[in-house]
């Protein structure tokens, strides 16, 4: 892969995604308007609506990290590259020195760069905003949040890879999305499902993410199997995404 290539082919991916307005907007800004909204219902600070005498909105935060990873890579990456194919850009693209890894390595940076922008912005709000903690185990959050979006972005890209059309794209992405959302406890806290939910839940990559970062919220080191298995998606969708690559 040359480098200069996806330093540039990057740049030129980045400037499109600024101009777009409603990605970086509903990317960045909209999980952390979500937190604000949580942060002013009384259910969700209320100590005796939480778990072990801490709010909702203590619980909610690592969700809410994972919210993001997971709306920027399975809502935005998709359809983006499934358009280029559909209007001829990447058939165009393969006429130069430019390959599938270049193409699915320039989004992969762009996802993974706004994610974490939105992460961070999201922590400062909660922190400053709503006196919630930040994580405990810092190292142990920001490596499971880099593995989360990492393994998001993978699946994301596996998506984009292989679907025909923008609107096939952004139906699969959205499904996705609100599967995993399901598994990571959004709708049922992870610790209230039955145990066959929670199993399914602990396998799959966001319910995997959510537990690593909530364990780093609470000071403890994350399972390695867990972190392991978050580095296993990244590779296994990172190397089919690239083989299953289509240029149209």
């Amino acid at each position: 892969m040359s480098t200069d290539t996806l330093r540039r082919l990057t740049a030129t991916e980045f400037t499109l995604f600024l101009r777009d307005k409603i990605g970086p907007i509903f990317g960045v800004l909209f999980p952390t308007t979500l937190l604000c909204v949580f942060g002013n219902i009384d259910f969700f600070t209320d100590p005796a609506n939480g778990v072990d005498g801490q709010p909702l909105l203590y619980t909610y935060t690592p969700i809410l990290v994972g919210f993001v990873i997971a709306m920027l890579a399975l809502n935005t990456l998709p359809p983006t590259l499934a358009s280029y194919r559909e209007q001829g850009v990447l058939r165009r693209l393969r006429t130069t020195p430019v390959g599938p890894a270049q193409v699915l390595g320039a989004q992969f940076a762009i996802c993974l760069g706004t994610a974490l922008v939105s992460v961070v912005l999201l922590l400062a709000v909660a922190r400053l905003g709503f006196d919630v903690p930040l994580p405990r185990q810092p190292v142990a959050f920001a490596l499971s949040a880099v593995l989360a979006a990492l393994a998001l972005i993978g699946v994301a890209v596996l998506v984009a890879a292989v679907t025909p059309t923008a609107k096939a794209a952004n139906a699969i992405g959205s499904v996705l999305f609100y599967v995993l959302m399901f598994f990571a406890g959004l709708w049922l806290p992870i610790e209230a499902m039955p145990p066959a939910l929670r199993h399914v839940s602990e396998a799959t990559p966001l319910g995997a993410a959510v537990q690593a970062l909530a364990d780093s919220t609470e000071g403890h080191w994350p399972p390695a199997w867990r972190l392991l298995l978050l580095a296993g998606y990244v590779v296994v969708t990172a190397l089919l995404g690239v083989r299953l690559f289509r240029w149209e």
